[in-house]
């Protein structure tokens, strides 16, 4: 029996969105009312169902039965800020009143603002519907969603002040029942199912074990994989060598499948050769029409005349310092293209810093290997924490009394400060690009615009409370990231419609901060195939160069393509054929 709620998450780029889409129109054609809910602050659902969406729930034409919406982060924040602020109107003055809106405006009230719109869809607010289906965002900030049900239930469990970052009581004590339903909500199975999304390919498999395994380290324990993009070639033993090494890599992939993994139950979603977009076509993925019995009208492609990634290769290198963030949606290789730049550049002579910010950090395992000049780190959330809250209570809690400092470590214990140490850490690589190349391979798009929000409200309070002759020796993170001398921001997609679309939002939300992309990287393009093409991968091709196209013409004048290699780029030398 399909329970209530329905969770699909897994790693950037597997079909999340997709595959939620496709369930919750299934259940909605069985007769059940159901609400579709993107977590993601980069969502896509509205384009996968061709169909605008908002805060709240909208019908999905054609669907009878479904609605979705987007949870968005912005909204939701300026609802709480509003909900937190009302009580003050007209009994501060005004000047106040306005202090506490911007003390509101930093990334730690737009997460638990989501989070608290997330939570009520757990319980009252989604009594409504027979099943919410939440399509959620790539691993790592979905796993830090999860993760708060646990968090602020155990904060306020030792802080009945409700006192936290965002303010005494700060809105928040008033959703403690909320938020511990949406805790038991769950961690019970008989309620919600988490469907681990995956691509046939070790990198996607391994961290659907590794979420598996965290999940149920938080209660969660009903889990199924769903395995996306399941290739079938026409002809087995046919022609085309390209069709051959796709199915030959998913098939090692697959009898390589983890041992947490074997024993769920799975779905197999096919590789199609169409795009799943609009109601039709999700219908159509879980129901795809049989290939015919010959090739007709199947266009046959050279290979892509865009320049590969030495070019970018070929611009860093003349320099000695300076920032190279490699940002976009996950799993479409951000990870994989810094870790080419940065061996490609140590060969060549130069000092590199290759860190991440993305929780889910794979950089280790990617280069499998080191190199003389080559320095690896990582922003990792736990460790900065907790350095966070040890200097907080060196320095501000030094002159305080024993009940002082118990106040004050009690409220560095929020979940938002979590958030803090991140940026203050990402700060800190940033200033060092100074006397260095650094490499950042960022999160995910939507964690990563919430650490952007936290640069853009650090810039506002510093340039507000500084005097007017110290302000223009001022530099902020966010004005180095600004400054193409010092930054350059390479965004790094796949030539697939919504991952481009995905690309494109990105780079008007760094616009609207003032950061102007260096360029695009369209990565695992098929490569050029034969004169008898598989008549799926001819078509995605086909698909394919319509998305460069768009690039070239309306998106990017910098744009490099990375092939689709037949062996997963890990290792040094694997890395280093990438830029050759």
């Amino acid at each position: 029996m399909t329970p209530r709620f329905l969770f699909f998450t897994g790693k950037g780029g597997v079909g999340k969105t997709t595959l939620a889409a496709a369930r919750a129109l299934a259940l909605a054609s069985g007769g059940k009312r159901v609400l579709l809910v993107s977590t993601d602050p980069a969502s896509n659902l509205g384009e996968t169902l061709a169909t605008p969406l908002g805060p709240t729930p909208r019908e999905v034409p054609g669907a009878p039965g479904l609605c979705a919406l987007d949870i968005d982060p912005v909204s939701a924040a300026e609802s709480y800020r509003h909900r937190v602020l009302a009580p003050y109107a007209g009994v501060v003055p005004p000047k106040e009143l306005e202090g506490m809106r911007e003390e509101l405006s930093g990334a730690c009230t737009v997460e638990i603002a989501a989070y608290d719109q997330f939570a009520g869809l757990l319980g009252e607010d989604g009594t409504s519907w027979d099943h919410v289906v939440f399509d959620t965002a790539p691993t790592g900030h979905t796993l830090r969603l999860l993760e708060l049900s646990r968090a602020w239930t155990g904060f306020f469990a030792v802080n009945a002040r409700g006192a936290s970052c965002l303010g005494p009581h700060g809105g928040l004590t008033t959703r403690i029942d909320r938020f511990e339903e949406a805790r038991r909500a769950l961690e019970d199975p008989a309620r919600t199912l988490v469907v681990l999304v995956a691509r046939p390919d070790a990198s996607s498999l391994a961290e659907a074990s590794r979420t598996a395994k965290d999940l149920a380290a938080l209660g969660i324990t009903r889990q199924e994989l769903a395995l996306n993009g399941v290739f079938e070639p026409f002809e087995r033993e046919g022609a085309d060598p390209v069709a051959r090494a796709v199915a030959r890599s998913q098939e090692r992939a697959l009898e390589a499948l983890p041992e947490g993994l074997r024993d769920l139950p799975r779905t197999t979603v096919p590789l199609v050769g169409f795009e799943a977009i609009g109601v039709a076509a999700l219908r159509a993925l879980l129901a795809p029409p049989r290939q015919e019995a010959a090739r007709t009208s199947v266009p046959v492609l050279g290979p892509s005349p865009l320049p590969g990634l030495t070019a970018l290769v070929d611009d860093l290198a003349t320099r000695k310092s300076g920032l190279v963030l490699v940002m976009g949606k996950g799993g479409v290789g951000k990870t994989t293209m810094a870790a080419a730049l940065a061996v490609a550049l140590v060969r060549r002579g130069l000092q590199v810093l290759l860190t991440t910010t993305d929780p889910a950090a794979h950089l280790t395992a990617t280069l499998a290997g080191s190199l003389p000049g080559l320095e690896v780190g990582r922003i990792d959330p736990k460790a900065e924490t907790e350095a966070y809250i040890a200097n907080a209570l060196a320095t501000k809690g030094a002159g305080l009394d024993e009940a002082g400092r118990r106040l004050l470590e009690e409220d560095l214990r929020s979940p938002c400060t979590e958030e803090v140490a991140v940026f203050h850490a990402f700060s800190r690589v940033v200033a060092r690009a100074r006397g260095r190349l650094v490499i950042l391979d960022t999160a995910p798009t939507g964690h990563t615009l919430l650490l952007l929000d936290a640069a853009g409200s650090y810039h506002r309070e510093v340039l507000r409370d500084a005097s007017p002759s110290f302000a223009p020796r001022l530099t902020t993170p966010l004005m180095r990231l600004r400054d193409p001398s010092y930054a350059r921001i390479v965004l790094v997609t796949l030539p697939e419609r919504t991952p481009v679309s995905e690309a494109a939002a990105l780079q008007e939300d760094l616009r609207r901060a003032g950061i102007e992309p260096w360029g695009w990287i369209l990565n695992r393009g098929l490569p050029g195939l034969g004169p008898e093409p598989d008549p799926v991968l001819a078509a995605r091709a086909a698909l394919e160069r319509r998305q460069e196209e768009r690039v070239l013409l309306g998106l990017a004048s910098r744009v490099l393509r990375v092939p689709w290699q037949a062996e997963p780029p890990v290792g040094l030398e694997a890395l280093l054929a990438l830029t050759s």
